[in-house]
């Protein structure tokens, strides 16, 4: 397996979305505990921890990902991207 071979975080954090997609959110949330310490300044963590909760309808603690993800993205596109994706996903806390 890739991530024996390499030991990279990275390849476990993509593992952990292949693993959401072919089981479920939840499941893909699991994987990612304990990432936080390798990956402290990667956006794509807390981002898919946001979609992941997002899917999950546990919205109040998507948006919070989403902001943690906004304060470490790098490029304006995927700022954008986070932006929209984090105001469907507050659209979703008000009645």
């Amino acid at each position: 397996m890739l991530e024996e071979l390499t030991g990279s975080a990275v390849v476990r954090l993509n593992h952990a979305v292949a693993v959401a997609e072919a089981s479920g959110p939840e499941a893909g949330l699991v994987m990612l505990d304990g990432l936080e310490a390798e990956l402290p300044h990667h956006h794509l963590l807390p981002a898919t921890r946001a979609e992941l909760l997002r899917r999950l309808g546990r919205t109040e603690e998507a948006v919070t990902e989403y902001g943690r993800a906004l304060a470490l993205v790098g490029t304006q596109q995927e700022r954008e991207f986070l932006l929209s994706r984090r105001t469907e996903t507050e659209r979703g806390l008000r009645p």
